[in-house]
This record gives structure tokens, C-alpha cells and sequence, in this order.
């Protein structure tokens, strides 16, 4: 994360006027001439994400465009920090708007990975905060710095992110809140149960020996009992498509594939932070799909924790094999919620792009409270269903249940969630996204690399939970 830049040494006198387009005719004709006549050449209505930089003496001051009021989000000040001079920036907006919401999409446009850069110099724009009070302003930081811990770790590339690496991201965290970890690796998983995780995971060799991370925590103090939620997050930390092998361009952003465990520990992290009365349990299956001598074999019969039988149609269809292990250790717990995160498949992008996540769930209340927070917070997510016609596509001749689903059922986001719902606790609800973690095109507060994704809306869920 980039040092703060203290407010001395920056201009303290910079604007940022924010205007709706229906705003913006009125607000350019109470300007001095000249002033409006220059904004007016430069095209100024108010469009969204518009933004025109005036120099005046002393400081700066800019015009920025929030688009139409029935469609604005905060998310359109995101760009600004890509966008803007350096320097400190005072907002001028309709004081009917989100503060919390806007500083929040100012934190998570001035992100930047910078891990590898010999070089790189720290972001010199900043938001003048000092109209919040302190609990606003360590909420807010709370929030932005889930959102970069899970983007940091998504995009570290395997060499630094592999199984071990993803397990030490785990215990930092759980340090950090006096939580309790247990991490069983390697054979042990076979001693423990997780024969799917081992499976998956055991050819990858010593140095990235498959494990199951789980963590328990619950707040000091907080008189209980206390809703029992678990997160699950798929933890592939590459994924070559096993012996099943994917082509160079599918294999180019495997680094990804471990973007639900990410997005695990990057929630739970905001929650402990945060002290919701909940007694949480994180639960990573952290593997590496590699390819070696005892590498899992297409046509392979694995046996899962739950005691269900897999027959193996595609080594590259591995991260539901080894959320069947995790999912069936959350049912142990009986929580009240369970919620896994997974980079799954690609049929959750053709079906809704990059951007808005597919999440499954046959628990109406939980699925319309979360469609709520999802709005609220600007975090888009789609419900899809669990098309109970779809189920027959996961028969198997030999065993209970296949890896890779009939092709005439077609639609693999679908099929792969009904896949994991014969896994999932049969106490609760459960809530599975198909997350894709990336941004696949470049815009100003949302370089090329990983997004992090749902976690407000999931977030506003549990404290409501």
C-alpha cells in the first residue's frame, strides 16, 4: 500500500465540483462568462464521468459529471484518481449523496500493484476526508483495504501465491484477530478425510503439497449464542487443466483460479475487523492442479469427504471437486450460512460477462436480501437457477456422481452449481457465486488485472444476518 501523503504537502485548496446533468445548465450560467463560455466550448453537461480541469490561481479546480440522477452510482468516482492532478481535493457535490459510498470508490480506483516495479512513485491525489468522524473513516478504510487485499492477492502471480503462500496469507490473518487455524497438508488430508483435495492437489510435488486452511473466530465479549457462518473459497492457486491440459491462452490467467479463496480471507478479514456478532469459519481447500506421474486420471473414481463417489470426466472441471470436500466440512459445523466463492467456469462469463456474478441459492429471503445489498452497494450480482431438470446431466453409470456434466444440459454455471448443491449443508442456506475476479479491459480506477468482487454485497448481508 502506498505511504500517506500528508495533507501539508499537498495543494489544499483543489475542487472538485460534481454536478448532475440536470444540474449542470444552472450551475454553468451562475459562473462569471468567461468561465462558462469555456466550459460550454469544452462540451461541460454533466455527462457522466465528464471531467474538465481548470487552473486558477492557487490551485486547481474541476468539473466532474455524475450523469443523470436515476442512474448515477458512486462507482463513477472511481476514475478520478487516474484522472485527476495531484494534490488534495476538496468535493463540492449535492450533500444528499453517499460520503461514505463516494470515498470508498475514490479508495478503490487509487489502487495500484506495485509488488514487482523497481520503481514506482505513490499516488499523490487525495480526498479530503475531514468532514468525517473517525468510526467513518476507519469503516471506510476497512472496506477499501478488503477490496485491495483480495486484488493483491489474485494478482501475485503462483511462483509468490501457491498453496503454502495462500496458507501464510491465512495465518497472518488469523494472527492479526486472534483466531484460531488448522491446516492439515499433504497426505495428512487422506488420515483427515479430504481424499478429493488430495486428489486434486497431490501432483503438484513437496514444495506445493495440497491442505485444507480452516479458521474459527467469534468476538470477545459478545454474549452468544451467535449465527454460525462458514466462507468458502476455492483456492486453486494454478490451474493447468491436469492431464485434461489447457491451451496456452486458456493457462495464461490460471494465477486467478484462486480468486474465491482470496475473496474469502479478504471478507473475513473486513468482518473480524469489524467485530459482527457472527462465530465465523473460513474453510480454503489450497491446491495446485499440476500434471505428474500421479496426476488424477480422466475416467478416475475419487471418493469424496461426504462419502459420494466421483467419476472424473475432465481433470480441468477440479475446483467443484475439491469445494465438495470443503462444503461437506461446513455442513459439520451446521452453520446458519454458508457462502463459497469459486472462479468456476467460463459459461458464468458467456452467460453474464466479466462483471455482474451469477450466484445460486434455493433460499428466497436470503436471495432477495442479498439482491437488496447488491443494489445498495453497487456490487452487481444475478440470481440464476438451480433448474432442478438439469440434475440428470450429473448421473454417472459407475458412481454417484460425475465431474463433468452431460453436454446436452449445456449450461455449465447451472450444472456445476447442482453439482455442488449435493455437496452443500443440508442446515441453512447456502449461497454459491461464480466469481471471475478479473478486469479484463483497462479504464481510469480499474486497470487490467484482478477485481474484487461481491464482497459489498455479501458484507452488508452478514451484518444484517
Amino acid at each position: 500500500m502506498p505511504k500517506p501523503i500528508k495533507a501539508a504537502q499537498l495543494a489544499a485548496d483543489n475542487t472538485l465540483i460534481a454536478l448532475f446533468e440536470e444540474d449542470a445548465a444552472a450551475a454553468l450560467a451562475a459562473l462569471k462568462p468567461a468561465q462558462a463560455k469555456y466550459l460550454s466550448l469544452r462540451g461541460f453537461t454533466g455527462k457522466a464521468g465528464s471531467l474538465i480541469v481548470v487552473p486558477e490561481d492557487g490551485g486547481v479546480k474541476a468539473w466532474f459529471g455524475l450523469g443523470a440522477r436515476k442512474t448515477y452510482t458512486p462507482m463513477t468516482f472511481r476514475a478520478l484518481p487516474a484522472q485527476l492532478p495531484k494534490g488534495l481535493w476538496a468535493l463540492d457535490y449535492d450533500k444528499g449523496l453517499d460520503a461514505h459510498a463516494i470515498h470508498v470508490a475514490w479508495g478503490l480506483g487509487a489502487y495500484s500493484f506495485t509488488r514487482y516495479k523497481v520503481s514506482h512513485a505513490p499516488s499523490e491525489v487525495r480526498l479530503d476526508d475531514s468532514h468525517l468522524d473517525e468510526p467513518q473513516k476507519i469503516d471506510i478504510a476497512r472496506e477499501v483495504k478488503a477490496h485491495s487485499l483480495a486484488r493483491d492477492l489474485v494478482n501475485t502471480p503462483t511462483n509468490d501465491m501457491g498453496p503454502g503462500d495462500i496458507e501464510a496469507e491465512a495465518r497472518q490473518i488469523a494472527e492479526m484477530h486472534g483466531a484460531e487455524i488448522s491446516v492439515i497438508i499433504g497426505d495428512d488430508l487422506l488420515k483427515e478425510n479430504y481424499p478429493a483435495v488430495h486428489a486434486v492437489g497431490r501432483a503438484a510435488g513437496a514444495d506445493n503439497q495440497p491442505r485444507f486452511i480452516e479458521i474459527t473466530w467469534q468476538p470477545a465479549g459478545v454474549p452468544g449464542p451467535l449465527p454460525v457462518v462458514a466462507l468458502v473459497g476455492k483456492g486453486v492457486a494454478f490451474d493447468t487443466g491436469g492431464l485434461n491440459i489447457k491451451g496456452g491462452s486458456g493457462m495464461g490467467l490460471m494465477k486467478k483460479d484462486m480468486g474465491g479463496a482470496a475473496h474469502a480471507l479478504a471478507l473475513a478479514d473486513w468482518v473480524m475487523a469489524s467485530q459482527l456478532p457472527l462465530k465465523l469459519h473460513v474453510l480454503i481447500p489450497a491446491v495446485e492442479n499440476a500434471i505428474s506421474g500421479n496426476a488424477f486420471r480422466p475416467g478416475d473414481i475419487l471418493a469424496s469427504r461426504a462419502g459420494l463417489s466421483i467419476e472424473i470426466g475432465n481433470t480441468d472441471a477440479e475446483g467443484r471437486l475439491i469445494l465438495a470436500d470443503a462444503l461437506t466440512r461446513a455442513g459439520e459445523l451446521e452453520p446458519a450460512l454458508t457462502i463459497d466463492f469459486a472462479t468456476l467456469t467460463g459459461a458464468a462469463r458467456v452467460a453474464l460477462g466479466p462483471e455482474v456474478i451469477p450466484f445460486y441459492s434455493d433460499d428466497e429471503d436470503v436471495a432477495r436480501q442479498l439482491e437488496v445489498c447488491a443494489i445498495a452497494q453497487n456490487d452487481p450480482v444475478w440470481r440464476m437457477p438451480l433448474w432442478a431438470g438439469y440434475k440428470d446431466a450429473l448421473d454417472s453409470d459407475i458412481a454417484d456422481i460425475r465431474n463433468d456434466p452431460a453436454g446436452w444440459a449445456q449450461g455449465g454455471s447451472v450444472t456445476a452449481a447442482l453439482f455442488l448443491q449435493r455437496f452443500a449443508p443440508k442446515s441453512g442456506t447456502w449461497v454459491h457465486f461464480d466469481i471471475y475476479a478479473w478486469n479484463p479491459r483497462g479504464r481510469a480506477g480499474s486497470p487490467v488485472g484482478a477485481e474484487a468482487q461481491t464482497l459489498r454485497a455479501v458484507y452488508h448481508l452478514l451484518k444484517a444476518f
